[in-house]
Parts: structure tokens; C-alpha cells; sequence
């Protein structure tokens, strides 16, 4: 009887190994090249069709439209004075929570408020999750 269910046992094991190898999902590896293996020219950068004049004046690819053309760089004056300061490092909750908070600026008081809200609303969700 004990021999029986062994027997049972690997071919069971068998199966589900021979079911693996066989409904095994592969990915292909990509379009064939053509031609000689390890062909100089095909691995060299190809060159840009646009001249670098084109390049500095237009934004390339900006365009959606089908009837528009790419929109040309203005100079740094055009542009609004906000667009400059997106890029600023702004401080973490945790230096935030180090500082004074009556003595911070009414923009640095905001994000705190912001940032404080999020923390406690993630903590107060995981208790949640975790009960």
C-alpha cells in the first residue's frame, strides 16, 4: 500500500516537472539581423539629419499636431519667472519638523501642513490595514 502511494507521489512529480518544461512561456529575443554577424556599420551611431542651427532654435518633437511645426526657443526673458524656480530643492518633512515652525515662510509652512497630512494619514491607514 505505502509502495503505492509513492509510486503515486513521483509520477506526480513527474508530470507537474514534464507539465513545466513543456507550457513554459518563453520571450523572443528580438528581430534577426541580417547579413554578416559583428558588422561595423550597423553598430555605429547614426548620424543626426537635423543641423545643430536646427537644433538650438526649435524644440524638436515638441509638435502633436499634424499641421503644426516644432516651436521655436525664446530667450530666457520670455519666459515667466516661476518656471525657473520648478527645479529648486524643497525641504524634506523631516527637516521641516526639525525647524521652528513659526518662524518658517508662509510657502515652507504649507508644504509642512502638506506633507504632515500625508504621514499621518499613511500611518493611520497601515494600523488600519494591520487590524
Amino acid at each position: 500500500m505505502a509502495m503505492n502511494h509513492v509510486r503515486l507521489i513521483r509520477s506526480i512529480v513527474i508530470s507537474k516537472e514534464a507539465s513545466g518544461v513543456v507550457c513554459r512561456r518563453t520571450y523572443s529575443s528580438g528581430k534577426a539581423k541580417k547579413g554578416s554577424k559583428g558588422s561595423a556599420a550597423s553598430d555605429a551611431p547614426k548620424e543626426s539629419i537635423l543641423s545643430k542651427e536646427v537644433k538650438s532654435t526649435t524644440v524638436v518633437g515638441a509638435n502633436i499636431l499634424k499641421d503644426g511645426a516644432d516651436t521655436k526657443i525664446l530667450p530666457d526673458s520670455e519666459y515667466p519667472d516661476w518656471l525657473w524656480h520648478l527645479l529648486d530643492k524643497r525641504p524634506a518633512l523631516s527637516e521641516l519638523r526639525r525647524k521652528n515652525i513659526e518662524t518658517l515662510p508662509y510657502e515652507d509652512l504649507k508644504r509642512f501642513v502638506k506633507l504632515d497630512n500625508q504621514a499621518r494619514i499613511k500611518e493611520n491607514n497601515s494600523l488600519k490595514a494591520k487590524n
